[in-house]
This record gives C-alpha cells, sequence and structure tokens, in this order.
C-alpha cells in the first residue's frame, strides 16, 4: 500500500438533517449550545426543510485535509448499504483512499438525525451501529505509512486505539486526536498513557472539562491540568465564542466570526482537521487557530457537515481577518 500524509479513524456517517421553526428553543446554562429544544409527544411538527447528506469525524477530516493538498486514507467501516455507498462516493470525490474503508455484511451503515431549530442551534440523535465494530486485526498495520494519524470518535475501541498508537509511533507519525464521549467517558487516569503519545490534543470546552474533571467555567484550571499531556498543543473550541490553543506555555485566542449559523454540526471536526492541516504545514500556531476558524465558518454557514468546508488552504489575507491574540488565563 502507498504511504500517506494523513489516516483518518474514526466513524462515517449518513446525517439527517431537519429543520423547524417550530422547534421550541428553552434557555439551559448547562446544554452545549445553550439551550434545550423541546417538542411535545403525540404533536404533529411541521418540518420545514430536510437534508442527507454523508458525515462522520473520519470522513469529515477527511475532506478537509484533502482539500488543503494532503495524500489522506481514510480507516473506518460502513454497511454494505446506500448509505455506505454514498460514504464511498464522496471520500472518492475528493481523492481520498478508501482501500481502508471496511464493509461490514451484517451491521449498517451508522445514522444521524439531526434537529435544526431556526436559528441554528441543534440536537443530535446518533445511532452508531458498523463503525463501532471497526475490526483492526484486519487493518494491514504492517505495510502503511503516514506522517500524522488523525484519530476521532471510535465508540472506546480499546484495541483500535492502541494498535494506532502503536503504529503511529513505529512509523515515526504525528497523532492529533479528537476523542468522543465514549473515549473519554474512561476517564482521564485510564486514558493519560495515550494521551501523553498525542502531538495535538483537540476537544471542545464541555469535553475539556469532562476529561480534566473540572467545572466548565474553570478554564484555567482545564487548561493547566490538560496542557500536560499532549507533547505540541492543545486545542479547546469554545462554540459561537471561538477558541483556545494552548502551547508552548502560552495561549492563543480566537474569536468567532459574525457569520448567520445555519448548522453547526460538523463544525467542531472543520476546525479540528484546519488546524492540524495549517499546523503540519507551517508550524505555526497562529496561523492555524486561524485557518481552524475559518474552516468552522464555512461549516457553520452551510448545510451539513461537508458542503462548507474550505475548497483549499485559506488565503494570507484571509488568515488576517482573524483576530489571534496571546491572553493571560
Amino acid at each position: 500500500m502507498p504511504s500517506f500524509d494523513v489516516l483518518t479513524i474514526g466513524s462515517a456517517t449518513q446525517d439527517i438533517f431537519l429543520r423547524s421553526k417550530k422547534f421550541e428553543e428553552v434557555p439551559d446554562k448547562n446544554a452545549p449550545d445553550g439551550y434545550d429544544v423541546l417538542f411535545p409527544f403525540g404533536a404533529k411538527i411541521n418540518v420545514d426543510d430536510i437534508f442527507t447528506t454523508t458525515g462522520g469525524g473520519a470522513t469529515n477530516a477527511a475532506v478537509t485535509l484533502a482539500r488543503f493538498g494532503f495524500k489522506t486514507a481514510c480507516l473506518t467501516r460502513i454497511g454494505k448499504d446506500q448509505a455506505g455507498d454514498s460514504a464511498i462516493a464522496d471520500l472518492k470525490r475528493d481523492k481520498i483512499a478508501t482501500s481502508l474503508v471496511q464493509i461490514d455484511p451484517e451491521h449498517k451503515t451508522d445514522h444521524s438525525v439531526i434537529l435544526l431549530s431556526g436559528t441554528g442551534h441543534r440536537a443530535i440523535l446518533s445511532h452508531r451501529d458498523a463503525s463501532a465494530h471497526l475490526d483492526t486485526a484486519a487493518v494491514p498495520w504492517n505495510k502503511l505509512s503516514a506522517k500524522w494519524v488523525y484519530i476521532t470518535s471510535v465508540a472506546a475501541n480499546l484495541s483500535l486505539l492502541h494498535d494506532a498508537f502503536a503504529f503511529a509511533k513505529r512509523v515515526n507519525a504525528r497523532i492529533a486526536w479528537n476523542p468522543g464521549r465514549a473515549e473519554l467517558d474512561l476517564g482521564i487516569d485510564h486514558l493519560q498513557g495515550l494521551l501523553s503519545q498525542t502531538a495535538v490534543l483537540i476537544l471542545n470546552r464541555e469535553e475539556a472539562a469532562l476529561l480534566s474533571e473540572k467545572p466548565p467555567e474553570w478554564l484555567p484550571q482545564i487548561i493547566e491540568r490538560l496542557s500536560a499531556y499532549p507533547t505540541e498543543a492543545l486545542v479547546i473550541t469554545d462554540g459561537g465564542k471561538g477558541a483556545y490553543v494552548h502551547a508552548s506555555q502560552k495561549t492563543w485566542f480566537a474569536p468567532a466570526l459574525d457569520v448567520k449559523r445555519v448548522n453547526t454540526t460538523g463544525a467542531g471536526d472543520a476546525f479540528g482537521s484546519g488546524f492540524v492541516a495549517a499546523y503540519a504545514r507551517t508550524s505555526d500556531i497562529k496561523t492555524a487557530l486561524a485557518t481552524g476558524l475559518l474552516n468552522a465558518t464555512g461549516v457553520v454557514c452551510h448545510m451539513g457537515a461537508k458542503a462548507g468546508i474550505l475548497k483549499s488552504p485559506p488565503t494570507p489575507s484571509a488568515i488576517k481577518k482573524v483576530n489571534v491574540e496571546e491572553i493571560l488565563l
């Protein structure tokens, strides 16, 4: 098999978006977006728009990296169904290698139903199936080579994680890790061996709070605890507020750009993969932070997790429009 610049690992999904102004938003300070969506059982609710596309952390990240010029392969598992065919077609459209995509004869491709309010807030109903059964023993690790390994949610498949980290160590690849909730629920003590081998750790604020065992509002304490693990950068996204990066004992912040949000699904994948793409190419934290933010902004302005991903790296003039500042916590 050929060598790759980046190998992405994680899920591939069929995303079904349902948008309705009838979804009632109720403020909730404990909710990730600050709101709960409510609707009564037994009611018939009018849906203003329905939209189907492919998603999943591994495929979303792969699209960014491929469009930014990296030779990219995607390791995931799909069902033998139409949703799986769509996932393969989208990967091939962006010239992403699909030789490592596993076809499950028994389980279906993962699905997500995304409920979108009129303001762009959303809740996701997720069903993991085929990707939760990714067979690490079937992966030809000894025949692969990569410069970066980008790992997303793998349904707490520890065998897969350990094999991926061992592979990266053998080929001297750097690891970017965006763990999912199933991995985070294992706890920091269980994960610290892998965290210490991670070059770039990517989390949203709520995930960072969970992993660090600190309240979300204690950001300085969260960063202090988690920055001890990744060897190069700790990345924490903060939804509509912006994003933080801690590296070399410094912390940078970039506020979110002022745009009309249509959909936030996939924004985290776009930010993380955009950051890693720019960082891998430039080794510059400020450029990487601005690039991640611009890529995520493209996604929130479009329906679907992939439609708004930038077609190529942002220009220097676009990067200058993002206000990146070093801050004291």
